[in-house]
């Protein structure tokens, strides 16, 4: 499993329907998916949220602070 995500599988194991769904739940702003640390950030409330295993983890208390 892990082959595949160093091969560049990380961006297909989200749903792409799945994120154009998402919201930040502290903002109800749109995410933007980076693919390459497998995070979807909210710009507005200045947080990257991780996806780990394909699922976003839409915790506030998960999400990493943005410089």
């Amino acid at each position: 499993m892990s082959e595949s995500k160093k091969k560049g599988g990380e961006s297909s194991s989200v749903d792409p329907k799945l994120l154009e769904i998402l919201v930040c739940p502290l903002t109800k702003t749109v995410l933007e998916y980076d693919a390459t640390r497998q995070e979807l950030i909210s710009r507005a409330a200045n947080l990257a949220y991780p996806i780990r295993d394909g699922i976003p983890i839409m915790l506030p208390d998960e999400a990493r602070k943005l410089d």
